[in-house]
């Protein structure tokens, strides 16, 4: 089988429009790496984890502009495995599918656990199983809709955190200032500088930072999945990627900073939102509610992403012969219905989990996802390397060719170091590992078998 045929698309409806396209681009990361996972990596570094973010948020826009460019040329839902499996070979193409499937259902299981947490800020009585059990029955509902439906949801939803997200950093700032309702007088820099300073941990604390921030990041890559039905790619993919630069300095540069001008680095909770304990913190109840709201809708909309992009990569792998042919199967909607039911089964075992171990796992969950999401990015990093040589006629080329490929791949191996120097990573380490092993033998496996 050729590239070209291997990389056409069937069955699947053109429905995303451009505009959604770029909000889902907007707003695919705007989730629980953001609203709850960013307290963990101030504890690393402190005022400093700035700087892990604009390293992370540099490395994350030369990836968008490598798997843009690929997709600018074959925009199929299938994405990364679609261009491992081309570009780099069949076992690349499995490992990567199946690596971004099984990070999907993990992230929306994640994303189930978190929901509880951000329910308690109004109802702390409530089990967690409940509120993931009827979180997923509405998303599933949700997505056996049709494309369009969901695209326009997840288009709104998008739109609601982007814009509560800025409102938030406006308002700290005129905190800072003295210019918004709270404090008297104005907060100014004093957390910045006081509290051991702006790098309180050295070095080193960045360093460590890198790890916690590389899943903030990682629902951004959603976007390729999205390509293979989006109604004018050629167009609509450039300007959804590189919105990216934006979102970085923007949301989550402006984001973070907000909430280290606002309290003390040292005093947020790794179980508890930053956003609305800051908010708190300095009075402003009315906003910390409102914005618990909007951190709410952002959980649903990542889970509602993640739904739909795995549901996706099981279909792309069932058509290439690598999962079982029942999953290639299309509605009259243009729906892989039955990849969406089974994705979110799998999903559903974690209200079991949270029924027998609440408030145990979402450090377990977080671990593993930071391995997978490296497969994924070292999958996208490898097979432009290889796309590039195949490829002369690129209308959206990345910047910085092959120079950007190597800095990446130095930057996924620091990460492995560190996954291994802190110890509430090395499971996902190990996890990441067995994952990998066992998908290569598995491959390996089925491809003897059809020699």
């Amino acid at each position: 089988m050729s590239q070209n045929q291997s990389l056409q698309e069937q069955g699947l409806h053109r429905s995303v429009k451009s505009r959604q396209l770029m909000m889902i681009a907007f707003g695919s990361s705007i989730g629980t790496g953001l609203f709850l996972g960013s307290a963990g990596s101030i504890q690393y570094a402190g005022p400093a984890v700035l700087i892990s973010f604009a390293l992370v948020g540099a490395i994350v826009y030369l990836l968008m502009r490598m798997l843009g460019e690929m997709a600018v040329e074959h925009p199929v839902s299938g994405s990364f495995a679609a261009y491992s499996r081309a570009f780099i070979g069949p076992v690349a193409g499995f490992i990567t599918g199946w690596n971004w499937w099984f990070t999907t259902v993990v992230v929306g299981m994640l994303e189930l656990t978190a929901m509880g947490t951000f329910l308690d800020y109004w109802f702390p009585a409530l089990p967690h199983w409940v509120t993931a059990l009827v979180t997923l029955l509405l998303v599933v509902a949700l997505n056996l809709f049709n494309v369009r439906v969901f695209a326009t949801t997840e288009y709104w939803l998008s739109l609601i955190k982007v814009a509560a997200l800025v409102l938030m950093i406006v308002l700290g700032f005129a905190l800072v200032a003295g210019l918004g309702p709270g404090p008297d007088e104005a907060i100014g820099f004093s957390n910045i500088t006081d509290h051991g300073g702006f790098m309180p941990n050295g070095i080193s604390g960045v360093l460590f930072a890198l790890v916690a921030v590389t899943f903030t990041f990682g629902g951004i890559m959603s976007i390729g999945t999205a390509a293979g039905e989006a109604d004018n790619p050629k167009s609509a993919i450039p300007r959804a990627v590189n919105s990216v630069v934006w979102r970085i300095l923007v949301f989550y540069l402006g984001g973070i900073g907000t909430i280290l001008l606002l309290a003390p680095w040292n005093e947020q909770e790794s179980n508890e939102s930053p956003f609305i304990r800051v908010l708190s913190g300095v009075g402003f109840g009315p906003a910390a509610t409102a914005l618990n709201v909007v951190i709410v809708v952002a959980v649903f909309s990542v889970l509602n992403t993640m739904t739909y992009s795995g549901a996706r990569m099981l279909r792309d792998l069932a058509r290439n012969g690598q999962a079982p042919r029942a999953f290639a199967a299309t509605s009259a909607k243009g729906l892989p219905t039955k990849a969406l039911l089974f994705d979110a089964a799998l999903m559903g075992t974690v209200v079991i989990l949270n029924f027998f171990f609440e408030g145990k796992i979402f450090a377990v969950l977080l671990a593993i996802i930071v391995g997978t999401e490296l497969i994924t990015w070292a999958g996208i990093c490898i097979s432009h390397l290889n796309f590039r040589k195949t490829s002369k006629s690129a209308t959206f080329t990345a910047p910085l060719y092959p120079a950007a490929n190597w800095i990446c791949i130095a930057f996924f191996i620091l990460v492995l170091v560190l996954m291994g120097i802190l110890p509430e990573y090395r499971m996902g380490l190990a996890t990441l590992t067995g994952w990998i092993i066992v998908l290569g033998l598995i491959s390996l496996t089925t491809q003897r078998s059809r020699e």
